[in-house]
């Protein structure tokens, strides 16, 4: 049985404001940062999920070149739409705790500029899907594409353990000191939920809407053939 589209609303609607409730009032104040580090429980979650979004881009890339499914193309696209915006989010939030900490919007750190890339691909993933129209070729090229994003989205994840950043140590598996205080852990842990619920839903309703648009092409096929 299919899992509702409305009740999965509802549940990212109630996830989505007890994470609110934790990153504003239950998480306490970094003690160096202050009020500022709380912008770290939406991008943190902002950009796991954009790099899981390109994984997923990239499960379905593969997919469509192994067996030709649609479904698999179509779920490829939809995940990279979504991945989309939550990348976007990722390099609004990024220069909004970058500022107050480092004093200047944006530095050419190795995972800024790696995730900056990966939106980047993302883009062109769009733009080859929006602008080349033949059918079997623009599903190879976008494969070839969200493979290849795939790559920057693993070197975006390891940028901080490859290179001397000016970010701090990772916060997950960044070895001894690295990690948070249980609240803030939480707080971190319950963010992310929220937010991949929310892609999720996003994501299934791409695909809705992918599948209503063949059905749609191919009624405007039968109209023009006089069936």
């Amino acid at each position: 049985m299919k899992f509702p589209l409305r009740v999965h609303l509802a549940i990212t609607l109630v996830w989505m404001i007890l994470a609110l409730y934790l990153i504003f009032l239950y998480a306490p104040q970094e003690t160096t940062m202050g009020e500022v580090q709380r912008i770290f429980y939406i991008h943190f979650p902002l950009a796991m999920t954009a790099l899981l979004g390109y994984f997923f881009v990239f499960l379905g890339s593969m997919g469509y070149l192994w067996k030709r499914s649609q479904l698999a193309d179509d779920f490829a696209h939809s995940c990279a739409e979504v991945g989309f915006v939550f990348c976007s989010g990722v390099l609004v939030t990024g220069p909004l705790w970058a500022k107050p900490v480092w004093g200047i919007w944006w530095t050419w750190d190795a995972r800024l500029t790696s995730t900056f890339i990966l939106w980047l691909l993302y883009i062109a993933y769009l733009m080859l899907r929006a602008y080349v129209t033949n059918p079997g070729r623009v599903e190879v090229l976008a494969a070839v594409v969200g493979i290849i994003g795939f790559v920057d989205a693993i070197v975006d994840y390891m940028a901080i353990r490859w290179w001397r950043t000016q970010h701090p140590q990772p916060v997950i598996a960044g070895g001894p000191g690295s990690g948070l205080d249980a609240p803030m852990w939480l707080t971190a842990m319950i963010s992310w939920g929220a937010l991949l619920c929310l892609f999720a839903y996003l994501v299934r309703q791409r695909l809705g809407l992918a599948e209503l648009g063949r059905e749609l092409r191919g009624l405007r096929r039968e109209l023009a053939s006089g069936h």
